[in-house]
């Protein structure tokens, strides 16, 4: 069913971008990252902008530059692209929670929009929807926001890429976990809804230990799906 009432206005985007305010150093530190995985993958200083800007899809970025080799092969060219559309499966029932609330947008303002639907976003706007909120600048600020600190974190990470040799000496590959952990936590609605989530994570972590490799994000997805589709309210 389509809301009505849905507006658009320069208020809702600064309160969109405010939301985001407190997060912001989690967004820094994780482009930075990816700014000092690119260099290490030898990236020139373009590439690592223009993916980060462009494709601005966060953990697929990372696990992309895990198969990612120079010179590229068609066959890492397609592993590169199951992995990431596995992690991305999300943005499906993600992109069509957003229905009720921008399916009275006008389709030109829309789908330009969704390029900056991101995990954090989506959680901070969701709830403002949740709260009778309809004002979708909520969401389109949120994004903007994230995407411009995100875009420019890159910066500094991918010229300290060449100052640091291992990243997880400094606990850096801990940093993308945290975060999505972290943000789980206004997701939660009860004990019934941590059923699927335990499903999810015993599928993936026993999929990793017996084949390794990235195929546990599909199983944990699939089973995470699936079981919540009958196990929670």
């Amino acid at each position: 069913m389509l809301e009505k009432n849905v507006t658009l206005s320069f208020r809702g985007c600064v309160q969109g971008a405010a939301l985001c305010i407190p997060l912001s150093p989690g967004i820094i530190a994780l482009g930075m990252v990816f700014g000092t995985v690119a260099a290490q993958k030898g990236l020139t200083f373009l590439e690592a902008v223009l993916i980060n800007s462009l494709v601005f899809a966060g953990a697929s970025q990372f696990v992309a530059m895990e198969v990612y080799n120079d010179p590229i092969t068609w066959t890492t060219l397609i592993v590169m692209v199951g992995v990431t559309a596995a992690v991305n499966m999300r943005m499906l029932l993600i992109g069509a929670s957003l229905r009720p609330w921008l399916g009275q947008v006008p389709s030109r303002q829309t789908y330009p929009s969704l390029l900056f639907l991101t995990d954090l976003n989506w959680i901070l706007a969701l709830a403002q929807y949740d709260k009778g909120n309809r004002d979708w600048g909520v969401f389109l600020g949120s994004g903007l926001f994230t995407w411009a600190v995100w875009s420019l974190s890159v910066i500094p990470g991918y010229f300290a890429g060449g100052l640091i040799s291992d990243p997880k000496i400094f606990g850096l590959d801990v940093i993308l976990p945290a975060f999505f952990v972290a943000m789980l936590v206004p997701l939660w609605r009860g004990k019934r809804q941590t059923v699927s989530w335990l499903v999810a994570g015993i599928v993936a972590g026993v999929t990793w230990w017996l084949v390794g490799g990235y195929w546990s994000i599909f199983t944990g997805a699939i089973a995470g799906a699936f079981a919540g589709a009958y196990l929670d309210d």
